[in-house]
């Protein structure tokens, strides 16, 4: 019975518990991970000395994240630098979506800053996730990181100083799937026309496109240069289908009915700033995995 209790809370905290740990990770196979392990911890616990099993669940989960990006440094993993971050990543068609997946992406987080918080240390990253993204009190958090109030006050500062300093901009990003997805699908409309003045009209001056092809990230710059290399998305063999990339309009591009890659967009005030192109065959092979399809790629 206790048990069954135990399941209940659990999953009404799950999506709260993947959130923190997708912010604290940037890897969404990661966060599950994390998330599940968190579950084996509580089910083994005694509930009854749990008084508040919420706040009780964050800690675990955060200190479980924490213990991985340490498990990280360690091993000398590589950082953002030379990849880009895990999306999470559900086909928008209206049919195969899983209402519950809809749910979990409806409180996004963007890949820019996934990549920004990627640069900061463990232990800012948890002080900065936990306190200015989920409200957590920083005398919690100076227990889970054994530190003192103020020093954890110091560390969620920098990091916050360094956050807002390469994530300015951000808040305009167009805010409805369907207003970003009418700017994308206009891009790949120009794309596929090749109309490179109608792409570069869709593109902001100083577009970014970074595309991981597997050896590495390759970045482009500017609206001129994106469209130029944009008709390596308007191959006649390869589909593009609406998706929700980390809770924004994106697209998942199959090859013969197998997931060729993956692309995340930023839309500020109708216009594309930002671009993920994700085609490393072992990250499209997660992500099918994910979705319930083949890859391309194996």
């Amino acid at each position: 019975m206790q048990q069954e209790w135990l399941a209940e809370r659990f999953e009404e905290e799950r999506r709260h518990l993947f959130g923190v740990a997708y912010r604290m990770l940037g890897s969404a196979s990661e966060a599950e991970d994390a998330v599940q392990d968190t579950w084996l911890r509580l089910s083994r616990s005694d509930a009854e000395e749990i008084d508040n099993i919420g706040g009780w669940l964050t800690t675990v989960v955060a200190r479980v994240c924490l213990n991985m990006l340490r498990s990280r440094n360690t091993r000398g993993e590589v950082g953002l630098e030379d990849r880009l971050p895990e999306p999470t990543v559900v086909l928008d068609d209206g049919s195969t979506q899983d209402p519950a997946e809809r749910a979990m992406l409806a409180d996004s987080v963007s890949i820019a800053l996934l990549v920004v918080l990627d640069q900061l240390s463990p232990d800012e990253r948890l002080a900065f996730v936990l306190h200015d993204l989920f409200a957590v009190p920083f005398d919690e958090i100076a227990t889970m990181l054994d530190r003192s109030s103020d020093s954890t006050r110091q560390l969620a500062s920098r990091a916050r100083r360094r956050v807002r300093g390469r994530s300015a901009g951000s808040a305009s990003q167009d805010r409805t799937v369907a207003a970003q997805r009418e700017v994308v699908d206009a891009f790949f409309a120009a794309a596929q026309d090749g109309d490179l003045d109608r792409l570069i009209g869709a593109l902001h001056p100083e577009v970014v496109l970074r595309a991981d092809l597997g050896a590495g990230i390759t970045t482009y710059r500017g609206a001129a240069k994106v469209a130029g290399n944009a008709v390596m998305y308007a191959h006649a063999d390869r589909v593009t289908h609406p998706a929700l990339v980390n809770g924004r309009a994106g697209v998942a591009v199959t090859l013969h009915d197998r997931l060729f890659s993956v692309m995340a967009f930023t839309v500020v005030d109708g216009r594309i700033t930002e671009i993920e192109a994700y085609a490393a065959p072992a990250q499209v092979a997660k992500l099918a995995a994910s979705m319930g399809m083949e890859s391309a790629h194996s």
